[in-house]
């Protein structure tokens, strides 16, 4: 297998951000191949509300590139492909702000599930709650050996919430 080019866009404000969601667009024999590799090793992956935001604006910009063949969704952090919402963050939230988050992650979702062009979601490790939910939202599911997956929310009876 090739190796990824490291080149590519990113999304977000500033640097630490734009580590978040990396965008690479591959080229050559690869070309029309679009890799979005979540990248937030100390949180598992975990989202929150910049990477759903950046997350959205890139599967935006997929929508209406031509070029886009195909979108692979990947984790650039071993071991783990995401561990579903931003626990940490979401406790932090007013009470009003929860309800905005989960119809955030659900619209960002639901979008990567509408893309145009064949999706797939390589899972290695860990896909859990919100990072079940956007491995779902994918056409194709590749899972390591050692992955794990799972909708945890449940067993303490709530609903899956993101798609």
């Amino acid at each position: 297998a090739a190796a990824l080019p490291s080149a590519g866009r990113s999304y977000g404000s500033d640097a630490k951000e734009e580590e978040e969601l990396r965008v690479r667009y591959l080229d050559d024999e690869h070309k029309g191949i679009v890799v979005l590799g979540l990248n937030r090793s100390r949180a598992k992956n975990a989202l929150n509300k910049n990477i759903l935001k950046m997350m959205s604006k890139a599967v935006d910009a997929l929508k209406s590139d031509k070029n886009v063949r195909t979108v692979i969704f990947r984790s650039e952090v071993p071991g783990i492909f995401c561990a579903g919402a931003d626990l940490k963050e979401r406790a932090k939230m007013h009470a009003s702000e929860v309800g905005s988050f989960v119809s955030k992650a659900r619209a960002t979702i639901n979008e990567m599930a509408n893309l145009p062009v064949p999706t797939i979601a390589a899972i290695d490790g860990i896909a859990l709650g919100g990072g079940l939910e956007l491995a779902l939202a994918c056409d194709i599911r590749v899972a390591a050996s050692t992955a794990k997956m799972g909708l945890v929310e449940t067993k303490l009876a709530i609903i899956p919430g993101a798609g």
